[in-house]
This record gives structure tokens, C-alpha cells and sequence, in this order.
């Protein structure tokens, strides 16, 4: 298959792992877990498996300053995006929460034409009206009244640091393998967690059934090193854009989700918004054509 075709599988493959955080975020908080202890142990646990991959494939974990300094990079900004994330379920429904989420292209785009003179086309300003549109429909979601704003600004904050970790990922020099690259992102994200809770004064929290080591593995193996791995590989065989572009069935796994496992409401509001934002990316598809990148070390 071509890089092409390989990215857009990648892409869609991240999109579709990474909208399932809900399902095991919230099935670890009606088991009594707190956020950085779900955090700590999704995020324990992939580096655990991917420190053994690696182990096994026989592969050096050496670096240099240079590279050292961007997988710290990368580290701080998957932090803040899955904590802010996490942090939202608590305020807002997930699937919300995750369709908000997805303002992250419009968001790529723009930067990428901000800071890396990529052309802003008509389409991409589109994208940017019909997306902040659907976003202001989600936020006066439910007839009972406005969305938490707090969660709202969670959830844009978490946007807005994972369109810029995509961004890195695809502008960085790193010639290394996506288990090597997440190695390091993963270990800082463990060791971040446990730090935000010594500093928030939440505990770390054993799971404490069957069940929830069943949810934290679903959430170490499927929205952490699989939607890593593969999200590596797409940015560097697409680009930073057309990533995003396709994580539209991002925000969708999430609704679906919420809807059919944790029977959240699925208003005429919630779809007039969905259909907004999804409609932003139709634009930014048509605006931005995807390419061909430096193959990089399997």
C-alpha cells in the first residue's frame, strides 16, 4: 500500500481507539477511581507493554539532547490534553465532551497556517465559522440550560493541546519508532499523573475489582498505545492536517458510545452541532490536500 493509504488507515484506526475513552474513563469512576488514578494507571500500564515491545524487538532506548527535549515536549502536551479530558467527564456528558473535542483540526489548520505558512484557503475559514458554531450549539445543549463552562474550557484546552502534539509529531526531526517516541510520552504522562495527584491532593487509587484492572487494560491497550502508535504513523504519512481532518469518527465512537452504553441524552441540538462541526471538516477536507512524508523507522 501507498504512504497514502497507510496514514489515512492509521488516522482513522487513532480516531476511532482514542473516541473510546469514555467507555473505560467512566466505568473506572462508577468504580470509585479518581481521575489521576485512572490516568496514572491507563497511562502505567501502556508503558509497561511497550517497554516489553521494545524489550523484545531489541531496541535502544538512547537519545540526544535535541531528541530528548521534543519527547519532553510531546510528554507535556499529551498531560494536559488527557488530563483536561478526563477532568471534563466529570462536568459535562462524554460524548459532548469528545464531539467539542473535535474542534482540534480547525484548530491544527489554523496554526499550522499561522506558524508554518501553509496557504488559508476559503474552506478552512468555512470550517472555522461552522465549527465554532456547532461548538456553541453543544454548549447550550440540553433545554435545562447551558453547558458547565468550566467543562467547555476543559475540553478546549485539551483540543488545543492535542492539535499542537500532532503538530510536533509531524514537524519534529525524531527518526525513531512510534514505540520508541511513546515510550518516552507515555513515562512522562505516568509520572505527571502521579504528580498532579501529590499536588491535588487526590490519592492514588488501586482498582479495586476485577472489573476495573478489565477497564484500565482497555484503556492502556486501545485509546493509549494503539491510538498513539498509530496517530504517529499518520501524521508523519499525511501531515498535521489531514490527521485531524480525519478523527471526525473521533467525536462519533464517543457519542455512540455515550448514547448506547451510558444512555445520555441524544438531543435535536446535540445533532444540529455534531452535523455542524462535521461539516467543518468536509470543508477543510476539500481545502487541504494530504501528502506524502519521510517514511519513518518501523
Amino acid at each position: 500500500m501507498s504512504k497514502k493509504v497507510i496514514g489515512i488507515l492509521c488516522a482513522i484506526g487513532a480516531a476511532v481507539c482514542y473516541g473510546t475513552n469514555p467507555l473505560g474513563a467512566l466505568n473506572l469512576y462508577t468504580e470509585g477511581m479518581n481521575t489521576p488514578s485512572v490516568l496514572f494507571y491507563r497511562f502505567g500500564l501502556a508503558w509497561v507493554i511497550v517497554a516489553l515491545v521494545m524489550l523484545f524487538r531489541k531496541e535502544s532506548l538512547k537519545v540526544n539532547k535535541r531528541e530528548f527535549l521534543t519527547l519532553s515536549a510531546l510528554g507535556v502536551l499529551f498531560i494536559f490534553s488527557s488530563l483536561t479530558l478526563y477532568l471534563s467527564f466529570h462536568l459535562m456528558p462524554a460524548g459532548v465532551a469528545s464531539t467539542i473535542l473535535f474542534t482540534y483540526p480547525v484548530m491544527t489548520a489554523v496554526i499550522m497556517a499561522l506558524f508554518f505558512h501553509e496557504r488559508i484557503r476559503l474552506g478552512t475559514v468555512a470550517s472555522i465559522a461552522l465549527s465554532l458554531a456547532g461548538v456553541l450549539l453543544l454548549y447550550w445543549g440540553d433545554p435545562g440550560g447551558a453547558l458547565h463552562l468550566g467543562g467547555v474550557v476543559l475540553v478546549l484546552v485539551s483540543a488545543l493541546t492535542y492539535a499542537l502534539y500532532i503538530i510536533v509529531v509531524d514537524k519534529s526531526p525524531l527518526q525513531m519508532s512510534s514505540f520508541k517516541i511513546n515510550f518516552y510520552v507515555l513515562f512522562y504522562c505516568a509520572a505527571g499523573m502521579a504528580l498532579f495527584a501529590l499536588v491535588s491532593g487526590q490519592p492514588l487509587m488501586l482498582p479495586a475489582s476485577p472489573r476495573a484492572w478489565l477497564w484500565v487494560g482497555w484503556l492502556a491497550v486501545v485509546p493509549a498505545i494503539m491510538a498513539l502508535v498509530m496517530m504517529v504513523y499518520a501524521a508523519k504519512y499525511l501531515g498535521s492536517t489531514p490527521t485531524a481532518i480525519l478523527g471526525a469518527l473521533e467525536p462519533t465512537t464517543a457519542v455512540l458510545i455515550g448514547v448506547f452504553v451510558f444512555s445520555e441524552p441524544f438531543t435535536l441540538r446535540l445533532l444540529l452541532g455534531i452535523v455542524l462541526i462535521l461539516a467543518a471538516v468536509v470543508f477543510v477536507v476539500l481545502a487541504k490536500d494530504t501528502r506524502n512524508s519521510t517514511p519513518q523507522k518501523a
